[in-house]
């Protein structure tokens, strides 16, 4: 029996016929695929940060916002409004910007269902902590913004303090309390400026 003898001959591909990819194909793929995804993790990462950085910021404002409001509904039920130094049971307006800027850091008021004998609240700007203040029925004050809050001017002004016909002539302006703030908020990488102004008029009848 005999058996034909087979030779193995290689012969190039034909054209269009599939083939494998070289080891400098795959080098130049592989590379090209981890540019790729380095420019992407890093666009991810920072889109991360940045969205942390937002919310800290949020945060930071919706602070300034709940302090604002709070003080403003406490003004709208309170009564005898004074602006300034001096004696907290007394009314007293403080209309421009005359005197010295002291003199619109401070704001005190009788709040709502409060008993004669009582101790005005008092709201406070202290220009060295850059923050506002709140005492309650002459208790310490207590900061109410965030220290991340940096408050550079906040003046009140009052105007119609003084109750009906006390004063003469009568004085027909329902009281009524302006608060402007200016400022920065958040951090060092995250900062924004704000300008405030609110107004606060007496809700009970005071002509």
């Amino acid at each position: 029996m005999y058996f034909a003898s087979t030779k193995c001959r290689f012969r190039k591909p034909r054209t269009g016929e599939p083939r494998g990819f070289t080891l400098v194909e795959m080098i130049v793929a592989t590379a090209l695929f981890s540019i790729v995804m380095l420019v992407s993790v890093g666009a991810l990462l920072s889109l991360v940060g940045a969205s942390r950085k937002v919310q800290s910021l949020q945060s930071v404002m919706d602070n300034l916002n709940i302090s604002l409001d709070g003080m403003v509904r406490a003004i709208r039920m309170g009564s005898n409004f004074h602006c300034g130094g001096g004696n907290y049971q007394l009314t007293r307006d403080c209309p421009s910007a005359d005197g010295p800027a002291s003199d619109h850091y401070v704001f005190a008021f009788k709040p709502y269902n409060s008993k004669p004998e009582d101790q005005p609240w008092v709201y406070s700007y202290d220009p060295a902590t850059k923050r506002l203040y709140k005492s309650e029925n002459g208790a310490a004050p207590i900061a109410i913004t965030a220290p991340e809050v940096s408050i550079d001017n906040l003046q009140f002004y009052v105007v119609g303090s003084d109750r009906g016909c006390s004063v003469t002539p009568c004085n027909t302006i329902q009281p009524k309390v302006v608060i402007l703030l200016e400022g920065t908020a958040g951090s060092d990488k995250a900062k924004t400026s704000f300008h405030v102004q609110v107004t606060a008029v007496q809700r009970l009848l005071d002509l």
